[in-house]
């Protein structure tokens, strides 16, 4: 089979699905061709949940060849958080040698065509989904999420916010049409003609450094941005969180090959303990494009020192949540409980402070002092998690030691509203799994704002008492200033309250959600329809995903012709 005839049956295949993510973004409705329930998968080539979890149980104990060139070491080490060790090894690059081998495929995949790069990736995410199963194990025991949320943050979820990175990057590119005649008028003498092309041409090899916690989630939008709009790319996975992304690679180096491209657009790194390899590679001058998610300190050094490269980052903030009343009193507690204990707080929408004016707040259920609004949060939070099997499946694992550190410290802050406890994991014994601690703090008090004004992540939060609405929204508008946020919440029956906090949210960019008191939970976020962070405030300068996140991954060249 040529390969010109695969990309034609990619094209008839795939061509339908990319045209509903186009509509998708355009709408901005719901939409997702990844179905989120186990037991949608089994036919149709794809894996049920015992050839999912055969899989992932043949993985453990082998080696990931990808066959790439300048592979100079093996490396392993994950343990899960569960305490399983994988035991997997992955390749180390010789980035002298693998470099110019990913940058020689270039040519021919700039010149396929924008439709062409699309529908190879979607039939990349095609793959990766019909094995959502065997990727949910290898995102549980390298983030320590719980198997369903594994399953569908890192499955479908991941595979919308993929796609939706390739609907975006193609409507850039096919924004300025391929051809164009010009003619400009002259008077009595002939027009002057031209012929012009446009053609999309990448940047160079695009770099993704991936995160711990969310692996896929977080990395998919990055690679698939950068290798629709023609750039290789680089994976340099979190050393504790590989496998997933190596899965990833191995996919896409198999659809490249089948579809007649080099396989070598898209490799993957290794890294030795202390090896510190992204640094290195951030600043080599092959580098033209870098995604990142972590920490403030690394993003800020990536966007002051790799100034060769296009860089997107997501780092960190302090999210907030201001509570200044409400129509449904049990239905907010239901909703925050929910928000602060899904996945142990290590989500970088999680919310951490919580605003609540000292006097209290007005409910449908009668007036509540601070006291009692922060006592009703923690029974809520007590309730949701009393029994171990629910608190198992909605907390999943501590991800790593630091952050059972920072919870443990936490409680040395300001009084304990809801103490941390341990919950047994009987399936897996060596799991550290810890329900989340809410401290009181005092806004007014100098003290408390270094607690409350620093990221703390994991299950922390911080109940701050102010004194007035007016003050929770001044101390709203200078934490995403200074610190930056990822999501904002509120809640209030005041017109006057809703407005000044929306025009906060507005004039320091940040993404607002209102009085939810159901099903949607604010530190969740649609692909197709929710914008994940802004690029606005200091937590991220790229926001997923929107046109921004895609269209500074290619430049147009144009050739004139006369006509």
């Amino acid at each position: 089979m040529t390969a010109e005839l695969t990309v034609h049956e990619l094209i008839a295949k795939h061509r339908p699905t990319l045209d509903q993510a186009l509509e998708a973004i355009r709408t901005r409705a719901y939409w997702s061709p990844h179905p989120e329930h186990p037991k949608a998968y089994g036919e149709h080539g794809s894996l049920d949940a015992a050839a999912g979890k055969a899989a992932f149980d043949a993985l453990l104990g082998g080696r990931i060849d990808l066959g790439q060139p300048g592979t100079d070491d093996w490396l392993g080490g994950e343990v899960s958080p569960y305490g399983i060790e994988l035991g997997v090894t992955y390749p180390h690059a010789d980035v002298d040698t693998l470099l110019p081998a990913m940058k020689a495929g270039q040519r021919a995949w700039r010149d396929a065509g924008a439709e062409a790069r699309a529908v190879v990736c979607v039939e990349i995410l095609k793959r990766i989904s019909d094995r959502t199963h065997e990727f949910a194990h290898a995102v549980m025991h390298t983030s320590g999420q719980a198997f369903m949320m594994a399953f569908q943050a890192g499955g479908p979820h991941a595979q919308d916010r993929g796609l939706e990175a390739v609907a975006y990057a193609y409507a850039e590119q096919v924004r300025t049409p391929g051809t164009a005649e010009w003619s400009k008028p002259q008077g009595k003498r002939d027009p002057l003609a031209l012929t012009k092309t446009f053609k999309p041409v990448p940047r160079g090899i695009a770099l993704v450094v991936g995160c711990n916690t969310f692996p896929t989630w977080n990395g998919y939008p990055g690679l698939f941005a950068s290798l629709a709009t023609g750039n290789a790319v680089l994976v340099k996975p979190h050393p504790r969180a590989v496998l997933p992304l190596a899965l990833t690679v191995q996919v896409a180096r198999q659809v490249l090959a089948e579809a007649g491209f080099d396989p070598n657009l898209v490799a993957l790194t290794a890294e030795r303990p202390g090896e510190g390899i992204a640094k290195t590679l951030a600043t080599r001058p092959e580098i033209k494009i870098i995604d990142y998610t972590g920490s403030t300190a690394f993003g800020d050094w990536l966007e002051t020192n790799a100034r060769q490269a296009q860089v997107y980052t997501e780092k960190a903030g302090v999210n907030t949540v201001l509570v200044e009343s409400t129509d449904n009193y049990k239905g907010m507690l239901s909703n925050l409980a929910f928000s602060l204990s899904l996945y142990s707080g290590q989500m970088c929408t999680t919310p951490q402070n919580l605003l609540i004016p000292r006097d209290g707040i007005r409910t449908d259920e009668g007036p509540r002092t601070y006291d009692e609004v922060v006592a009703d949060i923690a029974r809520a939070v007590d309730g949701l998690l009393g029994d171990d099997a629910r608190a198992n499946a909605l907390l999943g694992a501590i991800v790593n030691p630091d952050v059972k550190a920072r919870l443990e410290a936490a409680a040395g802050l300001g009084e304990v509203a809801l103490a941390s406890r341990e919950v047994a994991n009987p399936e897996f014994p060596d799991a550290v799994v810890r329900t989340p601690v809410i401290v009181k703090l005092d806004g007014a008090k100098p003290d408390d704002e270094a607690a409350y004004m620093s990221e703390c992540f994991g299950p922390v939060s911080f109940a701050v008492a102010v004194d007035s609405a007016a003050d929770a929204v001044e101390l709203l508008r200078r934490t995403v200033r200074e610190k930056g946020a990822m999501t904002v919440g509120a809640y209030t029956v005041d017109a006057d309250v809703e407005g000044a906090v929306e025009e906060v949210c507005l004039e320091e960019a940040a993404q607002l959600s209102l009085n939810l008191v159901g099903g949607v939970y604010v530190n969740q976020t649609a692909a197709f329809s929710d914008f994940h962070g802004s690029g606005g405030n200091p937590a991220a300068n790229a926001a997923l995903c929107d046109g921004a996140f895609v269209a500074n991954r290619f430049r147009v060249i144009e050739v004139r012709r006369e006509a």
